[in-house]
């Protein structure tokens, strides 16, 4: 009987059935693992997403939490940065469930932190020195958010205090963030401490006009102004006397929030008298910008001032000297 030839030359050696089961198996461990990364991945995104998540849920928490607390006298350096301090706190522990979810075990990563904490400590050391600033700013008190200041040759308002940086806005409304370490180890000039401020005008009299009448037509001017305080007075003195011109200087106190009005209207109305004393064509004195002209006194609130009467509370219980108003029908 006659075979059929066969296309497989009779030389040819085929796998072994062993061999191809081994292959299938390290595929289906291959694929087993990637499954696995890929789900570790997934996870460690999700988790990396709640993390975020919930570092701004807990920030909110805090800022509304220190805004009940302190509803008499709010606080926004202690809300700010406390917002900022939880809000850290929640990432750094989130970033160590990442690495966990990833496979990198907790004391493996302690291990390797406290093998390298020397070069860690050099490499975060200004870091560090910022935050250790703005622990030593939240219990000193130099500054809080709000205030005028003036510090590392930038001037402008505080806006906000965080864990690392302060947020200053410039007159001309731009951003600065400054280094808690570069503020703190600067000198901090805060012009929004004290109620009162001194305006001192120098100005120059030539010799040829009037120098008293120009003088006593200034006191007259300074001494009108409702915005300058009558205690201490006015003070003018003449500085310095050359062959051509007389330098005076008027000094005055005011509120904060006038200084600069002040001051401006005080230079120009110097200018003015200084060229014709007799003259009657002087600008008017704008309106003050404090909420409270009158001067502090001791033991008083932030909320009161000289002249402000207690506003009595509406109810309807009336006391021995109101009259009740009759029932209705």
């Amino acid at each position: 009987m006659q075979t059929k030839p066969s296309i497989i030359p009779a030389d040819a050696r085929l796998p072994s059935i062993a061999n191809v089961k081994a292959d299938e198996t390290m595929f289906g461990h291959f694929l087993d693992w990637l499954g696995k990364v890929a789900v570790n991945l997934v996870v460690a995104a999700l988790i990396l997403i709640v993390t975020f998540w919930v570092a701004g849920l807990a920030a909110k928490f805090m800022r509304r939490t220190l805004m009940r607390v302190h509803r008499s006298n709010p606080d926004p350096t202690l809300e700010s940065f406390s917002a900022s301090l939880a809000r850290y706190a929640i990432v750094a522990i989130g970033l160590v469930a990442v690495l966990q979810q990833l496979g990198v075990q907790a004391t493996s990563i302690i291990a390797v932190l406290g093998a390298a904490s020397l070069a860690i400590g050099l490499a975060l050391q200004g870091a560090l020195s910022n935050v250790a600033a703005g622990v030593m700013i939240l219990l000193f008190r130099p500054y809080r958010v709000g205030d005028v200041i003036e510090t590392a040759t930038r001037q402008g308002t505080v806006k906000s205090l965080d864990l690392l940086f302060t947020e200053i806005a410039t007159f001309d409304n731009v951003k600065v963030t400054i280094p808690n370490s570069k503020v703190f180890g600067d000198v901090i000039l805060n012009y929004s401490t004290h109620r009162n401020r001194r305006v001192d005008v120098l100005f120059k009299v030539p010799l040829k006009t009037d120098l008293v009448g120009a003088l006593k037509r200034l006191r007259e001017r300074a001494e009108s102004d409702p915005r300058i305080r009558k205690d201490p007075a006015v003070m003018i003195e003449v500085t310095d006397l050359s062959e051509a011109y007389a330098q005076a200087a008027i000094r005055a106190w005011v509120a904060a929030a006038d200084f600069g009005p002040v001051k401006t209207d005080l230079m120009l109305a110097a200018h003015l008298l200084a060229e014709d004393p007799a003259r009657e064509d002087l600008p008017p004195p704008r309106p003050t910008k404090a909420k409270d002209p009158s001067p502090a006194m001791p033991g008083e609130g932030s909320n009161h001032h000289l002249f402000k009467l207690p506003v009595p509370r509406r109810g309807r219980k009336s006391g021995p000297g109101k009259t009740q108003s009759p029932p209705k029908a």
